[in-house]
């Protein structure tokens, strides 16, 4: 057991892993230099820790103490307690769930490794936006897809946004990057996928007609908000497929059409 430490001083050095959480230029480059993320909230936490997450350590205000009661009985890493302005001032924010936790990174799986025994696969390029990719982490996590496969300059699932959008989800599905692309597609083929490019295309065919959910291994690839897949990752596909849309709307926000098209491609 951790025996909690009140921390009075926003500049000490036990804080440096929570200083700045909102700059995320500084976060994106810290954290996996430095082989960390930060998990917010107490389901996060314990989703995390229940995932096979080191804690490194815990920054709390007073009134998480009796929550978190059975997190700090089992924690090895140290516990701080600060005031509600103390971690604002430290973090940037007013930390409304008012538990943040330091965690340690696990190494980063092979594409193929992800892949074997996967049956369902969602593959993204140039996601960057941390609330809808997390969401993405979270349908694909609700929806019985087997992992998720990232282009290198997608964002970080890890970084705090992405696992708090996620509710930990990020924590359930195995994900790895596809590098170099789209050229690394070769390798979801060459694992018998079929590649199928969520495209609002005029060209592609409607998701529903090729039944997908009767392939025998099916990767959905999506592409970011507003530009969508890149012309050269559509090429790679199999299939450009698109959902069918009503009373003139072209096309669905990336999490949403996501959460269709997982539906679509799981459903018996």
């Amino acid at each position: 057991m951790s025996e909690p430490s009140t921390i009075t001083d926003p500049a000490d050095p036990r804080l440096a892993d929570y200083t700045g959480l909102t700059d995320v230029e500084l976060r994106r480059r810290r954290e996996p230099a430095e082989g960390l993320f930060i998990a917010e909230g107490e389901k996060v936490i314990r989703r995390a820790l229940a995932a096979g997450y080191r804690m490194r350590s815990m920054l709390l205000t007073a009134k998480w103490l009796d929550v978190m009661a059975d997190v700090i009985a089992e924690a090895e890493a140290p516990v701080h307690v600060v005031e509600p302005g103390l971690a604002e001032a430290v973090t940037g924010y007013h930390v409304h769930r008012g538990a943040l936790a330091s965690m340690e990174r696990k190494p980063l799986p092979d594409a193929a490794d992800v892949l074997t025994g996967a049956r369902r696969v969602a593959v993204l390029e140039g996601l960057v936006d941390h609330t809808n990719l997390g969401a993405i982490f979270r349908s694909a996590a609700a929806l019985g897809m087997d992992a998720v496969l990232l282009s290198p300059d997608c964002a970080d699932p890890l970084y705090r946004r992405a696992v708090k959008v996620s509710m930990g989800a990020v924590f359930a599905v195995p994900y790895a990057r596809l590098d170099p692309w789209p050229a690394a597609l070769d390798t979801v083929r060459a694992a018998g996928f079929t590649l199928l490019a969520l495209t609002p295309a005029e060209n592609a065919v409607d998701l529903s007609t090729l039944t997908p959910q009767r392939l025998p291994k099916a990767a959905l690839m999506l592409g970011a908000e507003g530009d969508g897949l890149t012309p050269q990752a559509i090429a790679a596909a199999d299939h450009p497929v698109r959902i069918p849309m009503a009373h003139g709307i072209d096309s669905l926000n990336v999490g949403a059409a996501a959460a269709v098209a997982f539906y679509a491609v799981t459903t018996p």
